[in-house]
């Protein structure tokens, strides 16, 4: 049967079976081409999906899931739900009260073109890496597209689906002038195949990774570092942990008595905004059917609220934010969608360190206390212009003190996808006496 027959079939049995039961459906579509010595060496297409269920029975909350579609598999995840929730100890579980929700297309027609067209997108992506003459090794030359069809449905009401999906260029190489080797991983990702330029991608991966050639070790000392956004939407990532309402929930947030008072630079106002219409995170609804709306999390400095689905939104008696976050084949979540700082009046690079990338973010970082200390990779200046580049420097401190300092902002916004399927919005960041270990 089809995703809305299965839909269909489970409502019925969970209003006959008087359990309370919430229906996630989502089916992804993927294609990856890869590009190696001028032909087509990768190719793969895959279409996964399945069907999960949350019950709540008497506040007790059980989950179950199935890639199929029969009634004797669908008959089976209901009753382990069922089951799975009876099993538990005690809790306040529910399900929402929701409403019909449309169907929504975000995708339209942003990944029509035939597949012979983006074969040639991966291929002169790798032929134009491999027209620069510092180039050693092209490990990696690909375009790749992902579609997303979700589906929702619950015993209390919500009904909905919508569609998404995005395409990627993603490079992986090795670059070498003299006996300086730098190696680059980057990537460029976008709602519309037909937005992608993958000869102009190419060459700015390239001088991403170039511009590092012949660096030299940073001498140890506080400097003032401009942060490029890509490696401080890395630092946000680690940062919306405190801002997580089961984070704060769990007793795992150093936020959480702060609404309401000063916590960063007033220089930082922060949205999370999922309605945005080219955002990568965008989406009508949430996970539980909650519809979607921009979110002020931090204004001017001060906390204004946390992230939130139903559960975290009621234990701490705040509004519901719409954030629930769940596949069909995990529990109920929070996540944010397209996290935005909003841009200032600029930043005059004068004397400082350039920060152009930090690595080793998920093992280098405690988002519980924000401590940090990573590796990192920038560019010298000097009475402001860029003297040399500067690696294996350590950037080391605590989120909370390091956002407290930030002194101005630049004012044009860039937005980067993260690992964690949010999209991050940051101009360029000034922060004075900054701490890094070098040599």
């Amino acid at each position: 049967m089809t995703f809305e027959e299965a839909k269909q079939f489970l409502l019925k049995r969970a209003n006959e079976l008087e359990v309370d039961a919430e229906i996630l459906a989502d089916e992804t579509r993927e294609l990856t081409l890869g590009a190696f010595e001028g032909r087509l060496a990768e190719t793969t297409q895959a279409t996964r999906g399945g069907i999960g269920l949350r019950v709540v029975v008497g506040g007790k909350t059980g989950y179950a899931s199935t890639e199929e579609r029969s009634e004797e598999a669908l008959e089976w995840a209901l009753r382990e739900a069922k089951e799975n929730a009876e099993l538990q100890s005690g809790g306040d579980g529910f399900i929402p009260a929701g409403r019909a929700l449309g169907r929504k297309d975000l995708l339209s027609e942003g990944l029509s073109a035939p597949v012979e067209q983006k074969r040639e997108t991966a291929l002169e992506l790798e032929k134009t890496f491999r027209q620069d003459e510092r180039l050693k090794q092209v490990s990696l030359a690909r375009y790749s597209e992902r579609e997303t069809s979700v589906s929702l449905a619950s015993t209390k009401g919500a009904d909905g689906g919508y569609r998404t999906g995005s395409a990627m260029l993603l490079g992986w190489f090795v670059t070498q002038q003299g006996e300086s080797l730098k190696e680059g991983i980057d990537y460029r990702a976008t709602r519309e195949y037909h937005s992608l330029e993958p000869g102009r991608t190419a060459l700015e991966m390239l001088e991403r990774t170039t511009r590092h050639l012949g660096a030299k070790p940073l001498a140890t000392g506080k400097y003032t570092a401009y942060f490029e956004p890509r490696p401080f939407a890395q630092l946000l990532s680690v940062f919306m942990y405190m801002l997580n309402g089961k984070s704060v929930r769990e007793g795992k947030s150093r936020l959480k008595d702060k609404l309401g008072t000063k916590i960063v630079s007033e220089q930082m106002t922060l949205v999370d905004d999922p309605t945005l219409p080219s955002g990568l995170g965008s989406r009508p609804f949430d996970s539980e059917g909650t519809p979607a709306a921009p979110v002020t999390l931090i204004e001017n400095g001060v906390l204004k609220s946390f992230l939130h689905n139903s559960e975290t939104a009621k234990a701490l008696s705040q509004p519901n934010t719409g954030h629930a976050s769940r596949s069909y084949k995990s529990t109920l979540g929070v996540s944010p969608s397209n996290l935005r700082l909003s841009p200032g009046d600029g930043v005059s690079k004068t004397s400082g360190v350039i920060v152009t990338d930090v690595m080793g973010v998920h093992a280098g970082a405690n988002p519980i206390s924000g401590d940090i200390s990573l590796q990192a990779l920038g560019l010298l200046v000097e009475d402001g212009e860029i003297v040399h580049p500067v690696d294996d420097f350590a950037l080391s401190g605590n989120l909370l003190d390091l956002f407290a300092r930030i002194s101005n902002l630049g004012s044009e916004l860039f937005w980067e996808p993260s690992g964690t399927g949010t999209h991050v919005g940051t101009p360029e960041i000034e922060i004075p006496d900054v701490s890094f270990g070098g040599s």
